[in-house]
């Protein structure tokens, strides 16, 4: 490391003056003490910057409780805060994975892997919905996107665990997403291109605040869909968990069945510890 790493605390994925997204800190190694060091940062995520050699970073991710395994928000903070010091494209280790990074437009962000996507049919009376177009999407695990008919419906869909288990293990898939083409006002995200929610009984949440590599199943779904942009490569989503919104950010192939090379990351904004 060329310069000292000193404390810092980041808000990663928050839209335009919300505080949204999520917050993390990022401390430089701490060894053994970094689990006592993590329960007093006062944030549900604190990244470890243990090493940064030529082209990669390795970091050690923490709840205030446990050591985690790779999170992308973490690795966007742990970046965000070396900025300068590394490369513009590199790698990420987070227990034991390498994960590529790339800096687009000031945001960092992840690569999540090839999307493939199949239309499919299922059952959403459970979930108190009427027919709506359906996919089967994965980036790696299976995912039901659900295409909603406004913006409306997305905001007061109120999840139930068990109904979305169910789902999930009648349609041999792990996550649920729903989307509607187009921004949310409300939220600071009117120009975004798609708002969805994120749900995952079955992965061990009810509802996620912001999922990148759903994100990127949901970029595939577009791809299939004939949603995605004509003139750009690239999409924001307003990710709009109730009291959490979020702003992602995918770099994306479109492909028939899906998209490839999908990135997906979003800005970083620095708090004041």
């Amino acid at each position: 490391m060329t310069q000292p790493l000193p404390p810092a605390r980041y808000r990663v994925f928050a839209p335009p003056g919300e505080q949204g997204g999520k917050l993390v800190a990022v401390q430089p190694a701490a060894g053994d003490e970094a689990s006592t060091q993590a329960a007093t940062t006062g944030t549900p995520l604190t990244a470890f910057v243990e090493a940064v050699e030529p082209g990669l970073v390795t970091l050690r991710l923490f709840t205030p409780t446990r050591e985690k395994g790779a999170s992308d928000s973490g690795a966007i903070a742990a970046l965000a805060a070396l900025q300068g010091q590394v490369p513009d494209a590199l790698d990420v280790q987070m227990a034991g994975e390498t994960q590529a990074a790339q800096l687009c437009g000031g945001e960092w962000l992840l690569m999540q892997g090839d999307v493939q996507v199949q239309a499919t049919e299922a059952d959403l009376s459970a979930l108190g919905l009427n027919a709506c177009p359906v996919w089967i999407t994965s980036a790696g695990r299976p995912n039901l996107a659900v295409q909603l008919p406004d913006l409306d419906t997305l905001i007061a869909f109120v999840p139930q665990e068990q109904n979305i288990s169910e789902l999930n293990k009648a349609t041999g898939t792990t996550g649920l997403l729903l989307f509607t083409p187009g921004g949310a006002p409300h939220a600071g995200m009117a120009r975004a291109d798609v708002s969805f929610r994120a749900f995952g009984p079955l992965k061990g949440f009810l509802e996620d605040a912001a999922s990148s590599n759903m994100f990127a199943c949901l970029t595939g779904v577009l791809s299939v869909a004939g949603l995605l942009p004509d003139t750009s490569d690239v999409i924001r989503g307003a990710q709009l968990m109730p009291g959490a919104p979020a702003r992602l950010t995918a770099q994306f192939t479109p492909a028939r069945d899906g998209a490839q090379g999908v990135w997906v990351g979003g800005g970083a904004a620095p708090v004041s510890l």
